[in-house]
Parts: C-alpha cells; sequence; structure tokens
C-alpha cells in the first residue's frame, strides 16, 4: 500500500470516527432535551402505570425515604426522555449507515429503520398493558390472610422501565433478522441450524435485561423468539424472491 493510500484510508476511518461520534452527541443531547418534558409528565404516567398494572388486591404502593419519590420521578423522566427521544435516535442511526450502501440497500435500511419506532412503540405498549398486569398479578397470587404484600414504589417502578425498554428494545429483532439476512451476513439455512443457540442467547438477553425472576424472563423470551420466527419468516420471503 502507498503512502497517498494509506493516508486515504486513515482519512477515512478518522471521518466515520468522526460521524459515529457526532451521531451519540445528538442522541445523547436528544435524550437529554427529551427529558424535560419525560420530568414533568413522570407522575402522571408513574399513576397512570400503577393503575394499569395493580391488581384489586393490592391498593397502594409506598415509600421509605424522604426523596424516593423524587428520585423515582427523575428516573422515570429520563426513561420518558429515552423513549421520546427514540426517533430521532434511529434518525441518527439511519443518516450515520446510509451513505456506505448502495441505492436499493439504502431504501431497504431506511424503510426498516422506519419501522424501528414503531416495533419499540408496540413493544412498550406490550409490556405496559399486558405483561405488567400479568406480572403483578401473578405476584400478589401468593398473598393469604398470614402474608400481605406491601410493595415498595421504588422497586415497582425500576421493574417497570426495565421490563418498558427491554420490551422496546427486543422487539427489534425482527429487523436484525432482517437485515443480517438482506446483508449477506448470514443466510437462513445458518440461522435455522443455529436455532437452538440462538434460543439460549434470547433467554441470556431476557436474564439481563430484566429482574432476576424467572416469571419475568420468560414473559419477555417467549415474545422474543416469536418475534424471531417472524424476522426468519419475513427473511425467507425475502430471500427467495432475491433468488
Amino acid at each position: 500500500m502507498t503512502k497517498k493510500s494509506e493516508d486515504n484510508t486513515q482519512q477515512t476511518f478518522l471521518e466515520h470516527l468522526e460521524a459515529l461520534r457526532s451521531m451519540l452527541i445528538h442522541s445523547l443531547t436528544a435524550v437529554a432535551v427529551m427529558s424535560l418534558p419525560g420530568f414533568y409528565f413522570a407522575p402522571k404516567c408513574i399513576d397512570f402505570i400503577i393503575k394499569n398494572s395493580l391488581p384489586e388486591n393490592i391498593k397502594n404502593l409506598h415509600y421509605f425515604s424522604p426523596m424516593e419519590v423524587f428520585v423515582i420521578q427523575l428516573k422515570a423522566g429520563l426513561v420518558i426522555g429515552f423513549i421520546l427521544a427514540f426517533p430521532y435516535i434511529v434518525y441518527q442511526v439511519r443518516k450515520f449507515v446510509l451513505p456506505a450502501l448502495y441505492e436499493n440497500e439504502k431504501k431497504f435500511l431506511g424503510w426498516l429503520l422506519s419501522l424501528a419506532t414503531l416495533l419499540f412503540a408496540a413493544g412498550s405498549a406490550f409490556c405496559i398493558f399486558l405483561i405488567l398486569p400479568l406480572i403483578m398479578k401473578f405476584s400478589a397470587s401468593f398473598s393469604s390472610a398470614q402474608l400481605q404484600p406491601t410493595l415498595g414504589l421504588e422497586s415497582f417502578i425500576n421493574l417497570s422501565a426495565a421490563m418498558i425498554l427491554a420490551f422496546g428494545l427486543m422487539f427489534q429483532f425482527p429487523l436484525a433478522v432482517l437485515i443480517c439476512v438482506k446483508f449477506g451476513f448470514i443466510s437462513i439455512k445458518t440461522l435455522k441450524n443455529s436455532r437452538p443457540y440462538i434460543i439460549v442467547g434470547i433467554l441470556v438477553l431476557a436474564a439481563i435485561f430484566t429482574p432476576p425472576d424467572i416469571v419475568s424472563q420468560l414473559m419477555l423470551g417467549i415474545p422474543t423468539w416469536l418475534l424471531f420466527e417472524a424476522g426468519l419468516f419475513a427473511a425467507g420471503i425475502i430471500e427467495n424472491s432475491q433468488e
């Protein structure tokens, strides 16, 4: 390699590094900015999730330190800020990736990244309206005359925030499958042969993203596995059309 080509390679690498740094800065700035309305709406969002999730035999949540509610509202504001900023984060990722692709690849990836926001919203809604109430009902089923639940606000909100973000992110799984197949990173046959290992990986990710209880992990792992199968089916259609 000549000196000139080495300089060009180094310059291209530095340009990509600068573009990556710009994408991260813009994304973090968007989260910080959207956290401001997130802090404002945090109390209402917390009340909504509590009312939607708590079963009838659990009437109230409790807090155990003077500043606990304030800290929880700050955390909730950051989570809401990330959710509100997610479309802009997807836009930044799209802006970073698209220049390196061919025209037909740009259209395909642009279409998929546009779906990312819808899938994130679908995953978050699925968690709020179905999964969290199921988890709380399962937890309340252990109560008896001698055992009465006294749930803390912090533990409940930490669980809710972790689950909502986890479902929103794990719902991106079909897009990851489609992108890997479309751009030739992996074939349908390899994915099918690797299905047992992928399922184990999904369960490991579910264990990382959720609290350390088997119910939460399965409630995230099973829908993610079904989404993987859906992505595999769609990728098969795309692969057949390419052939």
